[in-house]
């Protein structure tokens, strides 16, 4: 079975696998062969998190070191993948974008309103899907702050990597 030393994960992302040594190439291969079996999404969390923890202890390698690595990196697309199929979560989308911009760079939605000029009550039922805002405006909001809309290829989604 031939070696492929490229992951892309849902969003696109390219993951390079091809500096992964011998033992990290068999936890990988571990980790996807138990998402291939379709199990509990709970369940492969708890697998895959064991496993990784583990695996990079046993190195004494630090937790943000694990976190960094491409076998982290595969795992939770694959965890992801797994509760989209499931129905549990929704692929990332514009909306959930916009939500990690307000949470990661402003302190507040009321703080992200301030400074887009967008109305709270609007933008709490567009980020929870009872309306739409208008593509020109909400362009408009995000070019105040230095963001804008980007259109993107879509990917072929697949159950599991």
């Amino acid at each position: 079975m031939p070696q492929t030393n490229l992951y892309v994960d849902l969003d696109g992302r390219e993951i390079c696998l091809g500096h992964l040594d011998a033992e990290e190439r068999k936890l990988l291969a571990r980790i996807r062969r138990r998402a291939r079996t379709h199990p509990d999404w709970c369940d492969f969390r708890n697998y895959w998190g064991r496993a990784l923890a583990e695996f990079y202890d046993a190195r004494r390698a630090p937790r943000k070191v694990s976190r960094e690595s491409a076998v982290y990196r595969v795992a939770e697309d694959l965890w992801s993948r797994l509760g989209i199929a499931a129905g549990l979560v929704r692929p990332d989308d514009y909306r959930s974008e916009l939500e990690a911009l307000i949470r990661e760079q402003f302190p507040s939605r009321r703080a992200f309103c301030e400074a887009t000029g967008l109305a709270e009550d609007a933008l709490s039922a567009f980020l929870a899907g009872r309306q739409d805002l208008p593509l020109e405006k909400l362009n408009e909001a995000l070019e105040r702050i230095g963001y804008r809309l980007h259109i993107i290829p879509a990917l072929e989604r697949k159950k599991t990597g």
